[in-house]
């Protein structure tokens, strides 16, 4: 008996496990499609494939799980963000932070548009994830100040290059079907993603008065 018991406990916390992945994925769908006033825990619940009452075990109410997901997703950004945990030039750095928020973008359209909803509605739920927020961008502002006073870069200011760069790779999760029907082509498409990333790039680094550097296709 004693011998099955380890066994069973990582069979049952792997099956928790699935059951909060199906959760968060209908989760994201529905918060996606509806944001949070509009969602409905039945329909979360019915995309996770279990009952209502059981969605409630696994998660205390809809408000709960809506701020898992955009701390998740806030998170997420934080992470692309991080100029000063990377080597290389001002260039190369620009670049892959480029890819890497594109990519994501085109990986998690859903989840991206949430944050867009969420601000149209007043973006009262991420009142507490904004000094965070503000503290990450200061930190990349900080890097990008630095180069401009070590004259890598041309003299611009630095918390809107983010900005811009943010807005123009998350054109492509909120307006993806106005970017497919202008383009006559899916954003799934590796050539589609590729052509979108070599422009990208060469429009922020010729801003940024700096030479295109070498760039790594997104995954589709």
């Amino acid at each position: 008996m004693k011998a099955t018991m380890p066994t069973k406990l990582s069979a049952a916390k792997q099956s928790r496990l699935e059951v909060m992945d199906a959760i968060r994925r209908a989760a994201i769908r529905e918060f996606s499609q509806h944001g949070f006033a509009g969602a409905s825990t039945q329909a979360i619940a019915e995309g996770a494939g279990i009952s209502k009452s059981a969605l409630h075990y696994y998660i205390e109410d809809k408000e709960a799980l809506y701020s898992l997901i955009l701390s998740e997703l806030m998170s997420s950004w934080a992470k692309l963000f991080e100029f000063d945990k990377k080597a290389g030039t001002p260039a190369e750095i620009l670049s892959d932070y480029l890819r890497q928020k594109l990519t994501f973008t085109l990986k998690n359209p859903e989840l991206s548009r949430i944050f867009t909803t969420e601000l149209l509605s007043g973006g009262h739920r991420l009142e507490r994830l904004w000094p965070d927020a503000v503290e990450s961008t200061n930190s990349r502002v900080a890097v990008i100040e630095r180069w401009v006073e070590s004259g890598q870069i041309r003299p611009l200011n630095a918390r809107l290059l983010i900005m811009h760069m943010w807005a123009m790779t998350q054109y492509y999760a909120d307006y993806a079907i106005q970017a497919e029907q202008m383009m006559g082509a899916s954003l799934r498409s590796r050539k589609t993603q590729k052509q979108i990333l070599n422009e990208l790039i060469a429009f922020v680094l010729a801003g940024c008065g700096l030479e295109l550097a070498a760039v790594a296709v997104p995954a589709s």
